[in-house]
């Protein structure tokens, strides 16, 4: 029983995160943006220029070098990685009352972005070993409900379709993409990587965001490159890439002056003023990568002294960006994780938990889901730790 082990040495761990951080400005953050290159002067072109909207010489170049950096054929720009992951959604063919199934343990706008097309969210577990969607428990829980028909896989207990899977890269950690891949082939459920939290990771030498049909990336103001706001897709179908973009703007077709629409279009295109900074900020990642993981490095070696928990490290075979450093406790105790939370706090070194998993939210209890224990377990163990490349 989890009454008979020896305490969380609270007081230790705080030392020796506080041995890392020593250099420090208090207080610290969990992560926060760096902007130490030609943000201000790609700004300043496009206030001298007035290119300032969604269309704009940043735009085009942002989208040339993302794709460039992640090896992807095509980059689509939008507003924010929420944006980009409800149109991926929609041109993967989600529609109203299908199930898509993303792990239970992610960010909200995961789950909110299959709502927003109508479809309901179906929760998978995650696995210990990447903090991502576990494959070998999809197989078996999609063996176990789910039948395919006429290429349509069809969730027995809800006779709903089931249109699509998305796993996320936890905290820049790639999925184990490999056998996920190969389960979504047998059953016919288009990929789509939520790499929101993952540029500069890669899975077996692959950027995340490439290896599925579509990829999404986020560019918010805690991100490795930050735009302010902002997403973008990924994608190598040139016709999909052209879709996107034209889904993205409204849907209005190209005429000198007339607006014309051919469907419901949303307003989602990234800024020429966010692309600036973007281009600033994708011109300074290599060093931002190469700071986290020398980050990461400190607090493994640091904290490999202590007892009762772990620094988490990337799995073989991939490489991660370190977007958010993670402490997992040896036991599941949300009573400990929150002491040590509370003792950091007022060191004022900011940390947080895991997100709540999506079924306990009020608006998605009830959603269907799969045993769900290794998802549970992570987020009464797991502790983020600030991870700010300037560190």
């Amino acid at each position: 029983m989890s009454a008979a082990r020896e305490p969380l040495d609270v007081a230790a761990i705080v030392a020796a995160i506080d041995e890392v951080l020593a250099a420090a400005t208090r207080p610290i953050a969990l992560h926060e943006p760096r902007f130490g290159g030609r943000e201000l002067d790609y700004l300043g072109e496009c206030i001298r220029t007035g290119w300032v909207s969604s269309a704009g010489a940043f735009v085009d170049r942002f989208e040339e070098e993302i794709a460039r950096f992640t090896g992807a054929r095509h980059a689509v720009l939008t507003v924010n990685g929420t944006a980009a992951l409800h149109v991926a959604l929609l041109a993967a063919g989600v529609s109203r009352d299908d199930e898509v199934i993303i792990p239970a343990l992610t960010f909200v706008a995961t789950a909110n972005a299959v709502q927003y097309c109508g479809a309901i969210p179906h929760f998978a577990d995650s696995e210990e070993r990447t903090l991502g969607l576990d494959p070998s428990k999809l197989a078996e829980h999609l063996a176990q409900i789910s039948d395919v028909h006429d290429g349509r896989c069809i969730n027995r207990q809800t006779g709903r379709r089931i249109a699509a899977v998305v796993p996320m890269h936890t905290f820049g950690h790639p999925v184990d993409m490999a056998p996920l891949l190969d389960t979504c082939r047998t059953y016919g459920l288009p990929v789509i990587e939520d790499a929101a939290e993952s540029l500069g990771s890669h899975y077996h030498g692959r950027h995340t965001g490439t290896l599925g049909r579509l990829g999404v990336l986020s560019f918010n103001g805690n991100k490795v490159v930050t735009t302010g706001g902002g997403g973008a897709l990924l994608t190598d179908d040139p016709n999909l890439a052209r879709s996107l973009r034209h889904l993205t703007t409204t849907a209005k077709l190209p005429h000198a002056w007339e607006f014309r629409h051919d469907e419901v279009g949303y307003n989602y295109r990234m800024p020429n003023l966010n692309a600036a900074l973007g281009c600033a900020q994708l011109e300074q990642l290599p060093a931002f990568l190469e700071a986290k993981r020398a980050l990461a490095a400190r607090y493994a070696q640091a904290l490999s002294r202590i007892t009762g928990a772990r620094f988490f490290v990337e799995a073989p075979g991939v490489t991660s960006n370190y977007w958010l450093n993670a402490l997992l406790l040896d036991r599941e105790d949300t009573g400990a994780r929150d002491a040590l939370i509370e003792a950091l706090h007022k060191e004022r070194i900011h940390v947080r938990p895991a997100w709540t998993p999506m079924p306990l939210l009020p608006m998605y209890r009830g959603c269907p889901a799969m045993d769900l224990r290794t998802t549970k377990s992570l987020h009464a163990r797991l502790v983020n730790l600030p991870s700010s490349p300037h560190l």
